[in-house]
């Protein structure tokens, strides 16, 4: 009984001990998924308003884009969660199928140059699947978010 009393003593006091690094790796874990979180419920929520103010603004400019036009988040393809939005055009059945933007990253020349490449697909799950990109559409406004 008293092992038992001096193992659960010992694991405790580890687990205390080890409790700030723990904690902090867990604080940013959760801190990503919460604010992975709030991307996709701002989309959601205001998705329909930001297609219109973008199109406010290009019109304005005199750049306007006479496809159909909708606001999809975009989603890192590697880590498979929300980071930003983006505005899609297209012809309307082909933007139908839009469900994202996949964000692809990667490097030339060493690092160099770092890159992003932005691909209009059918999920807002690319992570473990293959991706489909959805031809005749393409990216046309950039979204940040401040949360």
């Amino acid at each position: 009984m008293r092992k038992a009393n001096r193992f659960v003593a010992a694991a405790v006091a580890g687990t205390i001990a080890c409790g700030g690094v723990a904690g902090a790796a867990h604080a940013d874990l959760l801190g990503s998924v919460l604010k992975g979180g709030a991307i996709a419920f701002l989309i959601q929520q205001f998705a329909k308003p930001i297609n219109t103010g973008i199109n406010k603004v290009t019109g304005s400019a005199g750049v306007s884009v006479t496809e159909a036009t909708k606001v999809v988040p975009i989603v890192s393809v590697g880590q498979g969660g929300y980071v930003g939005a983006a505005q899609v055009s297209g012809p309307k059945t082909s933007l139908d199928k839009v469900k994202a933007v996949g964000m692809l990253e990667g490097s030339v020349n060493g690092d160099q140059f770092r890159l992003k490449a932005l691909v209009p697909i059918d999920t807002t799950s690319p992570k473990g699947v293959q991706l489909k990109r959805i031809k005749g559409v393409g990216v046309s406004a950039i979204v940040d978010i401040k949360i």
